[in-house]
């Protein structure tokens, strides 16, 4: 794998690329239905979304809350729109998507790219569009975070077009539009995306002069945001911004995963780390003035990301390695330690390779797990909507109630402790200290006793609002999808104008989410006039202050 850019045979690569897409995207439907290993939770978010748009018609942040762009799951929901069942929908987006991006991958490959390292950016594009799980090493089966991957794909496109030097013939109008149409992509399936890479790419063409394909890339983004504007209005931007800055201010899910010096520097990722510095390092004593210095810039982005993303999965240790190979010195050069540069980047490429090939793998060979899925105890997610049992889950798993139950309270062997204890205060509703339990498993059995009493005691076709992390009851029954609320709640007291009742469990999902969604209209000034209390909840009506 050397730096000398060697010729590539795009013809082959293109039969390979699309060889390997074909057998990815196939093998999902030959299965007959999406079965899902873990995240049951992150799915029913992704169908609350995706069902709201293609069956109620709303769009989101205009019609419902929520920090992830449209272009996420307008794929899936168009495919539900046009009859697909839910599953089925998971699997036709993201092989759009791969038909979609062919092109332009096939574009970077054999313009930034050459012999295997071509081979490995277009093969790799390819899988990150077409997987079953969002990374890491776990084997499993997971549609949760899927836009992550689809973020990814985008990146891997505009990062090379930007700080690497074409093969052949510039065509910097082709390029910079394509960078353009990238960079509004990730503005529109997550903006995060947009924020860590788009300053770094904006540097590379600046300092390789690249004035046309700056313009290209800003004629190219403003274009889509033009016809994003003409569709849905420029209200749409306002309210995406503003469900964007209630997540930024988000107390109950401010950061998903690991705190953001245990993503630079904990054991499981120093080594990335550390592997990413050696590579600018090296490009820089290369005489790569210009692509250190944007990796430099890059670093910031890739850390921020991932931080960002549950799991904190890498997925920039692909890409790390790819340059890292494709900017190697083709002379003896040499650094002051005596170190061939050549071989330093190489071997960094190699390591980079190494810490991230547990989720290469994973991803690559998810479509494959997913045919041996055990089919015999699976049931519906989605178990009042026909047209969606095409979404598998393992029975126990959601039928299973398990609570996680506080046992230091007054009264117990261990209320003495209870001081000690890192567990949130009891949530307080209208003077009432609530149970202070969880509830660990069994969401479908959940779901469906409640909305089944709702129904019996005249709350059909009701909008319920639920003071949890979910509330999704309308995709268990005869009731209305809560205009303005959130299918997963982040904060504040989104939906609660447009509900007919408040749920308030008695065990939810989440106690802090409970209680901040309780505290949250309290300080408002809503008054919450309780309704019916059963053994799983209490039913209120809100009324405005």
């Amino acid at each position: 794998m050397s730096g000398n850019r060697q010729g590539t045979n795009g013809v082959l690569l293109a039969e390979a690329m699309a060889a390997a897409a074909a057998i990815l995207a196939v093998l999902p439907f030959l299965k007959g239905a999406f079965f899902i290993g873990k995240h049951e939770g992150d799915t029913l978010h992704l169908a609350d979304i995706v069902l709201r748009m293609g069956e109620a018609g709303q769009v989101p942040h205009l019609d419902f809350m929520t920090p992830i762009g449209i272009g996420a799951v307008w794929p899936m929901a168009a495919f539900v729109q046009a009859g697909v069942g839910g599953g089925h929908a998971v699997f036709a987006a993201p092989a759009a998507l791969a038909a979609l991006l062919f092109l332009p991958v096939l574009r970077v490959a054999l313009s930034r790219f050459s012999g295997l390292l071509s081979w490995a950016f277009g093969l790799y594009l390819m899988i990150l569009c077409l997987a079953l799980v969002h990374g890491e090493s776990e084997a499993s089966i997971s549609i949760s975070m899927h836009y992550n991957r689809w973020a990814w794909a985008l990146a891997y496109l505009a990062i090379p077009l930007a700080m690497l030097a074409p093969n052949g013939a510039p065509r910097p109008w082709l390029d910079g539009g394509l960078i353009g149409l990238a960079m509004a992509g990730l503005v529109l399936i997550k903006v995060t995306y947009f924020v860590a890479f788009a300053p770094p790419v904006l540097i590379a063409l600046i300092a390789r002069r690249q004035g046309r394909m700056i313009l290209a890339a800003l004629v190219a983004g403003l274009g889509v945001a033009g016809a994003v504007t003409g569709l849905l209005g420029a209200e749409f931007w306002l309210a995406y911004l503003h469900d964007l800055q209630s997540v930024a201010g988000s107390e109950t899910r401010p950061a998903p995963g690991h705190p953001l010096g245990a993503v630079m520097a904990a054991p499981a990722y120093l080594a990335g780390t550390l592997t990413l510095v050696a590579v600018i390092i090296f490009l820089r004593q290369a005489g790569r003035m210009t692509e250190g210095m944007v990796l430099l810039f890059l670093m910031p982005g890739f850390i921020y990301v991932t931080w960002q993303n549950f799991g904190n999965d890498p997925q920039w240790l692909v890409l790390l390695a790819l340059l890292a190979f494709s900017l190697r010195p083709s002379g003896p050069e040499t650094n002051g330690f005596g170190w061939s540069l050549s071989d330093a980047l190489r071997v960094t490429g190699i390591v980079a390779v190494t810490l991230g090939a547990g989720s290469i793998l994973n991803l690559m060979w998810s479509p494959f797990r997913h045919m041996s899925m055990d089919a015999e105890k699976a049931v519906p997610l989605l178990s009042a909507l026909p047209a969606h049992h095409d979404i598998m889950v393992q029975e126990p798993r959601v039928y299973r109630v398990s609570y996680r139950v506080a046992a230091d309270g007054p009264g117990t062997a261990y209320a003495a402790y209870k001081e000690r204890a890192d567990w949130p205060d009891p949530t307080t509703l209208n003077g009432e200290a609530l149970p202070d339990c969880e509830l660990a498993a069994g969401y479908n059995a959940w779901f469906e006793t409640v909305v089944k009493d709702l129904e019996d005691n005249g709350q059909a076709g009701s909008a319920v609002l639920v003071a949890d992390l979910f509330s999704a009851l309308w995709l268990y029954g005869d009731l209305r999808p809560v205009r303005g609320g959130a299918p997963w709640y982040y904060g504040g007291t989104p939906g609660i104008a447009g509900a007919d009742h408040l749920l308030v469990p008695l065990c939810p999902t989440g106690l802090n989410v409970r209680t901040g969604i309780v505290k949250a209209l309290e300080e408002d000034g809503w008054i919450l006039e309780e309704e019916r209390r059963t053994d799983t909840y209490i039913l209120l009506r809100p009324v405005a202050p």
